[in-house]
């Protein structure tokens, strides 16, 4: 009698199921494979305005970038931005996952993407910030009117503290700088806004009180021959944010990983030290209404 295996015919059912079970499973640790490898591949890339110079932001936020990466299991690219529109325009258009915005920064971001933007985390130092304006000892300004008829510079034309709530501040105080100074400079970042000042280039000038004072702590600045004359009523400021598109459960666990800094572990005392900050909280969108709003009638936006 002639008998007959599966092996002898490998179209069989028997030879086929097998042959489908292996294909099926190669086919599988592929796609594990190719999951696993895209998973490190995967890049988180944050961004900052520019408020300082780009070596000090690199040195300020490598701390924190290292720390994400660790905490978040991913690589992490740090890349400053010439300026504060470009940071605005790198977030809206996603060539960046997370930025660290000026609440005005933010409230651009906002507009321009058309509500994508999503704050989720702020300094507690941010609930209740400040700007200060300095002068040279002896100029003679003791107060915002004396300002009227010189030489005033801000820091960025889209910074909070370096423009937009000392240009509010001084509408308040019946002064227009584009009508009542005799110029208006720009200096573009809050440490250049200080040169501006010691230089003599001119006389006033307004920035933010955190760079103020880390200037003075490290005695970058001699207050006895600059000093602020006036110090603004508080706002809400800055903010890291991310873009709407982002996974919900990659923003929760940024989130997470930014509230989880404390000043008790020597890693979390660095990061939030070298970010002037004692902890970071949770933040929301409509803590920055008010910013909006000061924008509008400051006519910083149309």
């Amino acid at each position: 009698m002639f008998h007959t295996s599966p092996r002898t015919f490998p179209n069989s059912p028997v030879r086929f199921t097998s042959f489908f079970r292996r294909t099926l499973a190669a086919f599988s640790l592929a796609i594990i494979a190719a999951t696993a490898a895209h998973a490190q591949q995967q890049v988180l890339k944050v961004t900052t305005i520019p408020e300082e110079a780009a070596t000090e932001q690199i040195r300020k936020f490598g701390p924190l970038t290292r720390y994400l990466e660790r905490t978040l299991g991913m690589k992490v690219e740090f890349t400053p931005v010439n300026d504060y529109p470009a940071a605005v325009e790198a977030l809206v258009n996603k060539q960046v996952d997370v930025a660290w915005f000026g609440g005005f920064t933010h409230v651009q971001a906002q507009l321009r993407s058309g509500g994508k933007i999503i704050p989720i985390a702020q300094r507690e130092e941010d609930t209740q910030f400040r700007s200060v304006f300095i002068t040279q000892v002896g100029s003679g300004i003791k107060a915002l009117p004396d300002l009227k008829g010189k030489q005033v510079s801000f820091g960025s034309q889209s910074s909070t503290s370096g423009h937009l709530m000392p240009r509010s501040f001084l509408l308040q105080a019946k002064l227009d700088p584009d009508k009542d100074f005799k110029r208006v400079a720009y200096s573009g970042a809050h440490d250049a806004t200080i040169a501006s000042v010691v230089s003599g280039r001119v006389d006033a000038a307004a920035l933010d009180i955190t760079v103020w004072r880390k200037f003075v702590e490290e005695k970058r600045v001699d207050t006895a021959k600059v000093d602020v004359f006036f110090t603004t009523p508080p706002f809400f400021n800055y903010n890291w944010s991310v873009h709407a598109d982002m996974p919900a459960a990659l923003r929760e666990r940024i989130t997470k990983a930014l509230l989880d800094l404390s000043m008790a572990t020597p890693e979390g005392k660095e990061i939030l030290t070298l970010n002037r900050a004692t902890r970071y909280i949770a933040t929301r969108a409509e803590n920055y209404r008010d910013l909006e709003a000061a924008g509008r009638s400051a006519g910083l936006i149309k």
